[in-house]
Formats: C-alpha cells, sequence, structure tokens
C-alpha cells in the first residue's frame, strides 16, 4: 500500500513531470515524422497496385497494425542488434531513443499509409475527369481538387493517430526512456504517492491531447473551406462531405485493430 492520498502532491508534481514533457513531444514529432514518409512509401505501391510491392505493404501494415506496439519496442531493441551483427554492424551503443523513434515510426507509418490511401481514393474520380475537361493539367487537378479534399478528409484521422502515438510513447519508459510516464513511475516509487503521480499524468496527457486535438480541428475547418455550397468549385465539381467521409471510414476499417491479409 501507498502513502494516505494528498492532493497537495498533484500540484506539486505537475511540474516534476513537466521537466520530461520534452522527450515526450520529440518522441512524437520524430515518430510523426519518419511515419510519414513511411507511410507515403509503403501507400503508392496499394495506389497504383503494383503486383509484388501491393504485397509487401499489405503484410508490413497487418504486422505493425496487428501486434502490440510493448512487442515491436522490444523484438527491435533486443532483436534488430542481433540482425545487424550479422553483417558486421554493431549498434549495441546506439542510444534507446533512437530505437524507440524507429520502432514508433515504422508503427505509425502502417497507419500513415491507410490514411493516405483512403484519403487519396475517397476523392471522386469524376471530379478529376472534370477537370481534365476544363483544361486543366495532371498537376492541377491533384494540387486544385484531390490534394485539398483529401487533405481535409486526412485531418480528422490524422487528429486521432497523433494523439494514440502521443499516448503510446508512455511505453517507452519500458526500455528506460525518462519520458513523462518514466518520471512519473520513479517519483510515485521514491514517495509512494502513486495515486497523486498518475492523476499529475494524466492531467498532462488531457491538456496535451486537448490541445491537439483542438489545434487540428481549426486546420480541418480552413480545409473545408472549399466545401461551401455556393463555391464555383463546389458548383462546378459537386464534392460531397459526406460520401467522402463515409468512403474513409470504411477504408479506414476499425482503426487501431488488426488487419488481415
Amino acid at each position: 500500500m501507498g502513502a494516505p492520498f494528498d492532493i497537495s502532491f498533484v500540484f506539486s508534481y505537475l511540474p516534476k513531470l513537466l521537466t520530461t514533457l520534452g522527450t515526450t513531444l520529440f518522441i512524437v514529432a520524430c515518430s510523426l515524422l519518419a511515419g510519414m514518409v513511411v507511410g507515403f512509401l509503403i501507400a503508392l505501391p496499394r495506389l497504383y497496385k503494383v503486383p509484388v510491392l501491393g504485397t509487401l505493404s499489405e503484410i508490413y501494415i497487418s504486422f505493425f497494425r496487428g501486434t502490440p506496439i510493448l512487442i515491436q519496442l522490444f523484438l527491435f531493441y533486443y532483436g534488430l542488434p542481433e540482425i545487424l551483427k550479422l553483417v558486421n554492424v554493431d549498434v549495441t551503443r546506439a542510444p534507446v531513443l533512437l530505437f524507440v523513434i524507429l520502432t514508433y515510426g515504422l508503427h505509425t507509418g502502417a497507419f500513415m499509409s491507410e490514411m493516405i490511401r483512403a484519403s487519396v481514393t475517397a476523392v471522386d474520380k469524376g471530379q478529376v475527369e472534370a477537370a481534365y475537361a476544363t483544361g486543366m493539367t495532371t498537376y492541377q487537378a491533384f494540387t486544385r481538387i484531390v490534394l485539398p479534399q483529401a487533405l481535409a478528409i486526412a485531418v480528422p484521422v490524422f487528429s486521432n493517430l497523433v494523439i494514440a502515438l502521443l499516448k503510446d510513447t508512455s511505453l517507452a519508459f519500458t526500455l528506460g526512456v525518462m519520458e513523462l510516464t518514466g518520471k512519473a513511475q520513479t517519483l510515485g516509487a521514491i514517495s509512494q504517492h502513486f495515486i497523486e503521480t498518475y492523476l499529475a499524468l494524466a492531467l498532462i496527457y488531457l491538456v496535451i491531447s486537448y490541445t491537439i486535438e483542438k489545434l487540428l480541428l481549426v486546420a480541418e475547418r480552413r480545409l473545408l473551406q472549399h466545401e461551401d455550397r455556393n463555391s464555383p468549385v463546389k458548383k462546378t465539381f459537386g464534392i460531397q462531405k459526406n460520401l467522402s467521409y463515409r468512403r474513409i471510414i470504411a477504408e479506414m476499417g476499425s482503426g487501431k485493430g488488426g488487419a488481415g491479409l
């Protein structure tokens, strides 16, 4: 049993936990950047239906969506150095943070690829054909018709991915990374005020998640300005927001769950 509950510890622990907020946000930012690059590369073979690469992309997505992130952390941290030793590459002295970002980046890339693929395919092909009919080039059709709609469709899914990644970083402490959860574990063990420590930790995660959600909601609304019923684009190409959202929901499936091949 821990020490008796004392609400004052919640407020006293907030500034102590915030000292490791930078590490958590650094992991999130680097993982998102890596995930976007990986997601784009993984999405391309499925968008263009490249036979062999498309199958490999599906296997990749199925693995990272169908296995727990904690298992993936252990596999990369303990398994990757052993595999690289076979080709005389020693990474045993590499920072733990490198393995953490690599794992989260590859994990996020699987979900990013599905987001990119579903967002692009959700845009009605008839709109692209109409753009060509009005004399637009392929680049103009993509940047003026497809991209604005795909971005607007992707923002809600992207927001969910960012928040999910933020919460998933709480597992990095299992490899010894001193981020928010790792700091909370240390404070709780020293003071025995576990409830107060985790209440303070939950409050920080809640505030950050809420802030991210609101910021991306503003971005979504700005991107959806082309949905104005009286706009020339709306009248010419018949953009249908509800149809696009129904399609992406169908494409994305159940979100952060298992994906069958």
